[in-house]
């Protein structure tokens, strides 16, 4: 029993640390930019797998920097209620909880901005129940610290966007050869319409889904509200 006891407070121990150096780079995240997130380098050793000297395409932007029409279409999109939750979209996971379940199968997220930026700075691509749960811990700590245009600020510019291709910037020289301030509704919903499945939209990118898409995000993209 008083070994149990040890292992219990060692890995407590171990939990609660972890998730102080993960607090610690949020709060220094408030005012200085990550220079890459877990993601970022999980696939850069992805691609080095098959190229040792291959190399990720990324640049970061400011805010204002970054089109007005690529905001509110990833709003539109990935998160319409980005600017008045506090982290998570109630309403959005009932309904995604829903949809999984008429399909039999996961076809939709319902994870928020904010979720998605908690998985992508600090997570693993590998999903398991512990990943949700760190998922949800790291959320709550983002919304705590930082304010909504800041979350958005980072998150556009570290999410995966093509094969090896991150952040606005990075995703608009590669797709439309403008920068990131200058893209069109069209491509800005375009490049919205690709965030859930990047490196097969690189790769199949005449697909009638992404098209099909791409039109609704340019409807919807109007009633956006973005920080």
């Amino acid at each position: 029993m008083r070994l149990l006891l040890k292992i219990g407070a060692a890995l407590l121990a171990a939990f609660v640390l972890y998730n102080l150096w993960i607090f610690g780079h949020i709060v220094y995240w408030r005012a200085n930019n990550p220079s890459a997130s877990t993601f970022m380098n999980e696939q850069l050793a992805r691609l080095q797998e098959n190229d040792p000297e291959a190399e990720l395409h990324h640049k970061w932007v400011p805010y204002e920097r970054i089109s007005a029409n690529l905001k509110r279409a990833i709003v539109a999109s990935e998160d319409a209620k980005f600017v008045d939750h506090v982290g998570f979209d109630w309403d959005g996971i009932e309904a995604a909880f829903e949809k999984n379940m008429q399909k039999g199968r996961i076809v939709a997220g319902g994870s928020t901005i904010s979720q998605q930026l908690a998985k992508n700075l600090f997570l693993s691509s590998r999903k398991t129940p512990w990943r949700k749960l760190e998922e949800a811990a790291i959320t709550v700590m983002l919304e705590a610290v930082m304010d909504k245009r800041r979350i958005f600020e980072i998150y556009l510019n570290v999410i995966e966007w093509g094969n090896g291709v991150f952040g606005a910037e990075a995703a608009s020289r590669h797709y439309f050869r403008v920068s990131a301030a200058r893209l069109s509704p069209a491509q800005a919903a375009r490049l919205a319409a690709m965030v859930p499945n990047p490196r097969y939209y690189d790769e199949h990118r005449a697909a009638p889904g992404l098209a099909k898409k791409t039109r609704i995000i340019v409807r919807r993209m109007r009633y956006a509200d973005v920080p």
